[in-house]
């Protein structure tokens, strides 16, 4: 059992990240991330947890480099991806290795245990994997230059531009970056690898490598971020493929790749739509996918499932009617059915649909969140990965004969916690008559003789909600040390239908505002919160609305803005996708209506309250100019600000020393303003 008052204790902590089935439902594959290396970083191991009555889990992964993606073969042997020296060479000699410049290569661990083998090792690596039902074929994607031919061709050209010294890269056409990487010298491409048979002892310390066989020879950018699949028999891939279009605009369609012959034709397409996480059946006959409507000027996007034969054909929405964002779609094992998840007030639930008649079962009745779902062969249970706000992932089983219930929960090799206070559910009602709901974090001895200082949390996104456990944004860090937190859900939240995304859609300001200001009013009435201490913080979307609090209302005596949105016209042509948000706010320079009413930056000579502003570097998605601009705007002004700046980090601030630094600040700021204790400067601060 971990506890929250020792961050670095808590960013310590092994935590599950991903859970696979072994295709005869004997036992499941966890991933499972914790610090290593030093300075430490999360690596990866692959654990073995049987589904049986009293099963321990068991490490089956031990490198230095980790290993992630594991998938398994029909014989339950599992394919993964690790930077591990090749177990036939010298150490000493790796250079790559010692240098930290390996790259992923593709790895089996048998079935029966023992070493794993390395299989193929493209010169770029392995970016993700998928394996076929049955039979012995890997799909990978992997990042090659453009204009080669071959591997040889690959690894000449890598040599040329390192000997050279050159990183440049040339654009001419679609996106230049995406979240914390550039797109870029290198193009995905899909590679077939037939798995050799095991052969004893390699010969001479020479490995049995596969030879994999390029399918995507030029695919340009059409692979950047896309989910595959192989069908059962191994015979094609099934993936989602990027279709540039004028004016920096872009679809995803949905493709199926002969693995023979190399030959693509389109499955899924249409206008101003996007398809992804292709899914094909048991029964190699239909494949499932999420088709989601792109944002205009006037309507959200919305999202379904769509359900399309193999060979061709007509799509059919598998969810009218259902008014929820549906994701991580699995099919039963007949073929008949789809398992998915889904937001749903403040829970993420797991689904069943009849693929005949489209009736909806909702599976699970508690308060967790739902995902990995992996149905047993036998249709008996469902396995997945659960946590709630509450609650840290932990795999459990469901048993799919028993209607909505609560779930099993096995054994787990990640951390768990016993949280210090309690979690409630809290509702109000907007000034339109909506009802606004979201969960209050209370510390422990919160009571009228003992009101705690309040912290308003609002979620990223924007289109999102809280309703799972979060490492990066943990308010039971904040409640051992005896803050309340509340975590809303207000307009452009998921889970509430589309009309409560409709209700802020390019209007974030709007109602989102109001929302989290009436519930805010609702709760700072609770004789067990403190109103004359309260806080606000929130990254990404929360960061933007941090920043408008801060120029709109002085009622906080302190704001946090992660990751925050400051100048509207300048963040959406600096983002890694501006297409996306031009079609929500428009043209700035032709239609600037709403930049001109939303955007935080004009409301700076309005802001008195202190503010802690937070930003990495090589965040792309809401560029470090934001809190560059945000800085100046503020200093320039002699407001009171604070930034924690992360050269190394980017959206989301993953190293595990880096999240001790930015909680130690945080609850160093918040101390400062709500406590009215002195300024303490993190020790490697300092």
């Amino acid at each position: 059992m971990t506890g929250f008052s020792d961050l670095g204790e808590f960013a310590a902590a092994p935590r599950v990240t991903a859970l696979r089935l072994s295709p005869d439902g004997g036992w499941l594959a966890l991933a499972v991330q914790a610090p290593g290396g030093t300075p430490a970083r999360y690596l990866t191991s692959i654990w073995r947890l049987g589904t049986g009555e009293g099963a321990a889990p068991v490490r089956l992964t031990r490198s230095a480099e980790g290993e992630g993606s594991p998938e398994f073969l029909p014989d339950g042997s599992i394919a993964f991806a690790s930077k591990r020296p090749d177990g036939t060479a010298d150490r000493g000699t790796d250079k790559a290795a010692a240098s930290g410049d390996a790259k992923p290569a593709l790895w089996v661990l048998p079935a029966a245990g023992g070493e794993a083998r390395r299989i193929a090792a493209p010169g770029g690596g392995i970016a993700g994997l998928a394996t076929a039902r049955q039979a012995t074929v890997i799909a990978c994607s992997a990042p090659v230059l453009p204009g080669t031919k071959d591997a040889e061709a690959d690894a000449a050209l890598r040599k040329a531009r390192a000997d050279a010294g050159v990183a440049a890269i040339l654009h001419e056409t679609g996106r230049l970056r995406h979240w914390d990487h550039d797109l870029g010298p290198e193009e995905l491409r899909l590679l077939a690898v037939e798995v050799p048979p095991e052969s004893g002892q390699p010969q001479d310390g020479a490995e049995a490598l596969a030879e994999p066989r390029d399918l995507t020879p030029e695919p340009g950018r059409a692979l950047d971020e896309m989910s595959f699949a192989l069908t059962p028999d191994g015979s094609a891939v099934v993936t989602g493929w990027v279709i540039p279009l004028p004016a920096g605009e872009e679809r995803s369609e949905i493709a199926v790749i002969d693995v023979g012959s190399g030959e693509r034709r389109t499955l899924l397409a249409g206008p101003s739509v996007s398809f992804g996480d292709p899914q094909v059946s048991p029964d190699g006959e239909l494949v499932v996918a999420v088709r989601g409507t792109h944002e205009t000027y006037d309507e959200p996007g919305d999202a379904t499932l769509v359900v399309v034969p193999l060979a061709g054909g007509e799509p059919r929405d598998l969810l009218p009617g259902f008014d929820r964002h549906p994701g991580g779609p699995v099919w039963a094992p007949d073929s008949r059915s789809v398992y998915f998840s889904a937001d749903d007030h403040g829970r993420r639930p797991a689904f069943r649909v009849d693929v005949a008649s489209g009736e909806v079962t909702r599976l699970t009745a508690d308060h967790g969140a739902y995902e990995f779902l992996s149905p047993s062969p036998d249709g008996a249970f469902l396995y997945a990965l659960r946590s709630a706000v509450d609650e840290a992932p932990a795999p459990v089983r469901i048993d799919l004969g028993a209607g909505p219930a609560d779930p099993v929960r096995l054994a787990s090799p990640g951390a768990s916690f016993e949280v210090p206070g309690r979690l409630e559910e809290v509702r109000t009602t907007a000034a339109d008559g909506t009802a606004i709901r979201g969960w209050l974090v209370l510390p422990a001895g919160a009571a009228a003789d003992q009101p705690a200082p309040l912290v308003l949390w609002v979620h990223g996104g924007p289109v999102s909600s809280w309703n799972a456990w979060s490492w990066r944004w943990n308010p039971w860090l904040l409640a051992a040390r005896g803050y309340a937190v509340l975590l809303p859900d207000p307009a452009l939240s998921t889970g509430y239908g589309q009309q409560m995304i409709r209700r802020g859609h390019s209007e974030w300001g709007g109602a989102p505002f109001t929302d989290v200001m009436a519930i805010t009013d609702a709760v700072v009435s609770r004789p067990d919160i403190d109103a004359a201490r309260t806080a606000m913080m929130g990254g990404s979307y929360g960061g933007y609305m941090a920043n408008w609090i801060a120029g709109h209302t002085d009622r906080f005596q302190a704001i946090v803005s992660h990751a925050g949105l400051w100048a509207l016209d300048q963040m959406f042509g600096t983002t890694d996708g501006p297409a996306f948000w031009r079609r929500i706010f428009g043209d700035f320079a032709t239609r600037p209506e709403r930049y001109l009413a939303y955007s935080p930056h004009l409301h700076v000579d309005a802001i008195s309250t202190p503010i802690l502003i937070i930003h990495g570097d090589k965040d792309y998605r809401v560029p470090v100019g934001e809190a560059l601009r945000m800085w100046w705007d503020l200093t320039s002004r002699s407001k009171p600000v604070k930034f924690l700046y992360f050269p190394d980090e980017n959206h989301w601030i993953l190293k595990p020393g880096d999240a001790r630094v930015w909680y130690e600040t945080v609850l160093a700021f918040l101390g400062e303003h709500l406590h009215g204790e002195p300024w303490q400067r993190p020790e490697l601060l300092s």
